[in-house]
Protein backbone atom coordinates (compact mmCIF):
# COMPACT_ATOMS: atom_id res chain seq x y z
CA UNK A 1 0.00 0.00 0.00
CA UNK A 2 2.77 2.43 0.90
CA UNK A 3 4.64 1.73 -2.33
CA UNK A 4 1.48 2.35 -4.35
CA UNK A 5 0.93 5.69 -2.55
CA UNK A 6 4.59 6.62 -3.11
CA UNK A 7 4.19 5.91 -6.83
CA UNK A 8 0.97 7.95 -7.05
CA UNK A 9 2.41 10.87 -5.10
CA UNK A 10 5.54 10.93 -7.25
CA UNK A 11 3.41 10.91 -10.42
CA UNK A 12 1.20 13.72 -9.11
CA UNK A 13 4.21 15.87 -8.18
CA UNK A 14 5.93 15.21 -11.52
CA UNK A 15 2.89 15.71 -13.77
CA UNK A 16 0.95 18.43 -11.96
CA UNK A 17 3.88 20.27 -10.41
CA UNK A 18 3.06 23.82 -9.26
CA UNK A 19 -0.65 23.42 -10.03
CA UNK A 20 -1.01 21.48 -6.78
CA UNK A 21 -1.11 23.79 -3.76
CA UNK A 22 -0.95 21.03 -1.17
CA UNK A 23 -0.57 17.24 -0.97
CA UNK A 24 -1.65 15.44 2.19
CA UNK A 25 -1.17 11.74 2.93
CA UNK A 26 -3.35 10.47 5.75
CA UNK A 27 -5.11 7.20 6.56
CA UNK A 28 -3.77 5.50 3.45
CA UNK A 29 -5.15 8.16 1.08
CA UNK A 30 -3.81 11.14 -0.83
CA UNK A 31 -5.64 14.47 -0.92
CA UNK A 32 -4.52 17.26 -3.22
CA UNK A 33 -5.69 20.86 -3.00
CA UNK A 34 -5.69 22.98 -6.15
CA UNK A 35 -6.54 26.59 -6.91
CA UNK A 36 -9.93 27.33 -8.48
CA UNK A 37 -8.23 28.70 -11.61
CA UNK A 38 -6.39 25.38 -12.13
CA UNK A 39 -9.22 23.03 -11.11
CA UNK A 40 -10.61 22.06 -14.53
CA UNK A 41 -7.17 21.73 -16.13
CA UNK A 42 -5.89 19.57 -13.28
CA UNK A 43 -8.97 17.34 -13.48
CA UNK A 44 -8.52 16.95 -17.24
CA UNK A 45 -4.88 15.97 -16.71
CA UNK A 46 -5.85 13.52 -13.97
CA UNK A 47 -8.29 11.85 -16.35
CA UNK A 48 -6.25 11.94 -19.58
CA UNK A 49 -2.60 11.47 -18.58
CA UNK A 50 -1.64 7.79 -19.08
CA UNK A 51 0.41 7.73 -15.85
CA UNK A 52 -2.63 8.81 -13.79
CA UNK A 53 -5.75 7.58 -15.66
CA UNK A 54 -8.48 8.63 -13.22
CA UNK A 55 -11.31 7.56 -15.48
CA UNK A 56 -14.03 7.58 -12.79
CA UNK A 57 -15.46 10.25 -10.54
CA UNK A 58 -16.92 8.46 -7.51
CA UNK A 59 -18.27 11.39 -5.51
CA UNK A 60 -18.38 15.17 -5.42
CA UNK A 61 -19.70 17.26 -2.55
CA UNK A 62 -19.73 20.78 -1.19
CA UNK A 63 -18.26 21.79 2.17
CA UNK A 64 -18.90 24.88 4.32
CA UNK A 65 -15.86 25.56 6.52
CA UNK A 66 -17.36 28.57 8.36
CA UNK A 67 -17.60 26.74 11.71
CA UNK A 68 -14.65 24.40 11.15
CA UNK A 69 -12.53 23.91 14.27
CA UNK A 70 -15.11 25.76 16.38
CA UNK A 71 -14.89 28.84 14.20
CA UNK A 72 -11.12 29.23 14.55
CA UNK A 73 -10.60 28.37 10.87
CA UNK A 74 -9.38 31.40 8.94
CA UNK A 75 -9.61 30.64 5.26
CA UNK A 76 -11.97 30.47 2.32
CA UNK A 77 -15.43 29.27 3.32
CA UNK A 78 -16.68 26.98 0.52
CA UNK A 79 -14.90 24.01 -1.00
CA UNK A 80 -15.72 21.25 -3.46
CA UNK A 81 -14.26 17.83 -2.69
CA UNK A 82 -14.16 15.10 -5.34
CA UNK A 83 -13.14 11.46 -5.06
CA UNK A 84 -11.57 9.91 -8.14
CA UNK A 85 -10.81 6.31 -9.02
CA UNK A 86 -8.40 4.86 -11.53
CA UNK A 87 -9.63 1.38 -12.39
CA UNK A 88 -6.63 0.64 -14.61
CA UNK A 89 -4.07 1.73 -11.97
CA UNK A 90 -6.16 0.64 -8.94
CA UNK A 91 -5.71 3.84 -6.96
CA UNK A 92 -7.87 6.60 -5.53
CA UNK A 93 -7.45 10.32 -5.07
CA UNK A 94 -9.30 13.08 -3.27
CA UNK A 95 -9.13 16.53 -4.86
CA UNK A 96 -10.17 19.68 -3.02
CA UNK A 97 -10.76 23.15 -4.47
CA UNK A 98 -11.85 26.29 -2.63
CA UNK A 99 -14.16 28.87 -4.21
CA UNK A 100 -12.36 32.22 -4.18
CA UNK A 101 -15.43 34.35 -3.31
CA UNK A 102 -17.35 33.53 -0.11
CA UNK A 103 -20.30 35.72 -1.13
CA UNK A 104 -20.73 34.08 -4.55
CA UNK A 105 -18.85 30.75 -4.62
CA UNK A 106 -17.97 29.61 -8.16
CA UNK A 107 -15.83 26.72 -9.40
CA UNK A 108 -15.56 25.09 -12.81
CA UNK A 109 -17.90 22.22 -13.62
CA UNK A 110 -16.25 18.86 -14.24
CA UNK A 111 -19.37 17.39 -15.87
CA UNK A 112 -17.74 17.69 -19.33
CA UNK A 113 -14.99 15.35 -18.03
CA UNK A 114 -17.04 12.93 -15.94
CA UNK A 115 -20.78 12.81 -16.63
CA UNK A 116 -21.27 11.28 -13.17
CA UNK A 117 -20.61 14.75 -11.73
CA UNK A 118 -23.92 16.08 -13.10
CA UNK A 119 -26.25 15.37 -10.18
CA UNK A 120 -23.46 15.78 -7.60
CA UNK A 121 -22.81 19.33 -8.83
CA UNK A 122 -26.53 20.08 -8.83
CA UNK A 123 -26.74 18.82 -5.26
CA UNK A 124 -23.82 21.02 -4.13
CA UNK A 125 -25.45 23.98 -5.87
CA UNK A 126 -28.81 23.29 -4.26
CA UNK A 127 -27.57 22.68 -0.73
CA UNK A 128 -24.55 25.03 -0.54
CA UNK A 129 -25.12 27.58 -3.30
CA UNK A 130 -21.85 26.72 -5.07
CA UNK A 131 -22.17 27.69 -8.74
CA UNK A 132 -20.51 25.33 -11.22
CA UNK A 133 -19.41 27.37 -14.21
CA UNK A 134 -20.02 25.49 -17.45
CA UNK A 135 -22.67 23.14 -16.06
CA UNK A 136 -25.41 22.82 -18.69
CA UNK A 137 -28.35 22.16 -16.33
CA UNK A 138 -27.56 23.77 -12.96
CA UNK A 139 -30.87 23.79 -11.08
CA UNK A 140 -32.17 22.57 -7.77
CA UNK A 141 -32.35 18.80 -7.31
CA UNK A 142 -33.39 18.15 -3.68
CA UNK A 143 -35.32 21.22 -2.52
CA UNK A 144 -38.52 22.67 -3.90
CA UNK A 145 -38.29 25.05 -6.87
CA UNK A 146 -39.60 27.94 -4.75
CA UNK A 147 -37.14 27.24 -1.94
CA UNK A 148 -35.13 30.26 -0.79
CA UNK A 149 -31.62 29.72 0.53
CA UNK A 150 -29.24 26.80 0.76
CA UNK A 151 -30.00 24.48 3.70
CA UNK A 152 -26.55 22.96 4.27
CA UNK A 153 -24.89 26.33 4.83
CA UNK A 154 -23.90 26.67 8.47
CA UNK A 155 -25.73 30.00 8.79
CA UNK A 156 -29.06 28.61 7.52
CA UNK A 157 -31.61 28.30 10.38
CA UNK A 158 -32.31 24.71 11.44
CA UNK A 159 -36.07 25.33 11.29
CA UNK A 160 -35.89 27.00 7.89
CA UNK A 161 -37.76 30.15 6.89
CA UNK A 162 -41.11 28.80 5.69
CA UNK A 163 -43.10 25.60 5.89
CA UNK A 164 -45.53 24.20 3.40
CA UNK A 165 -48.79 22.38 3.94
CA UNK A 166 -51.85 21.37 2.00
CA UNK A 167 -54.78 23.75 2.52
CA UNK A 168 -58.10 21.90 1.98
CA UNK A 169 -60.02 25.20 1.55
CA UNK A 170 -57.74 26.45 -1.23
CA UNK A 171 -57.17 22.91 -2.51
CA UNK A 172 -53.45 23.49 -3.03
CA UNK A 173 -50.12 23.50 -1.23
CA UNK A 174 -49.38 26.82 0.50
CA UNK A 175 -46.31 28.31 2.13
CA UNK A 176 -46.48 30.00 5.52
CA UNK A 177 -44.04 31.19 8.19
CA UNK A 178 -42.60 28.45 10.36
CA UNK A 179 -44.88 27.58 13.30
CA UNK A 180 -42.45 25.46 15.31
CA UNK A 181 -42.45 26.53 18.94
CA UNK A 182 -38.98 26.88 20.46
CA UNK A 183 -38.59 24.30 23.20
CA UNK A 184 -36.33 23.89 26.13
CA UNK A 185 -34.04 20.91 25.96
CA UNK A 186 -33.82 19.09 29.30
CA UNK A 187 -30.39 17.65 29.98
CA UNK A 188 -30.13 13.90 30.38
CA UNK A 189 -30.19 12.74 34.01
CA UNK A 190 -27.29 10.52 34.97
CA UNK A 191 -28.20 8.17 37.78
CA UNK A 192 -25.80 7.03 40.47
CA UNK A 193 -24.18 3.61 40.14
CA UNK A 194 -26.48 1.68 42.48
CA UNK A 195 -29.78 3.21 41.36
CA UNK A 196 -32.64 0.77 41.86
CA UNK A 197 -30.39 -1.78 43.56
CA UNK A 198 -28.64 -2.69 40.28
CA UNK A 199 -24.92 -3.38 40.31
Amino acid sequence: MTQKLDTLQAALERILGERVSKIVRARGEITITVKAADYFGVCKTLRDHPDLSFEMLIDLCGVDYSTYRDGEYDGLRYAVVSHLLSVSKNWRLRIKVFATDDDFPVVAAVTPLWTAANWFEREAFDLYGIVFEGHEDLRRILTDYGFIGHPMRKDFPVTGHVEMRYDPEQKRVIYQPVTIEPREITPRVIREDNYGGLH
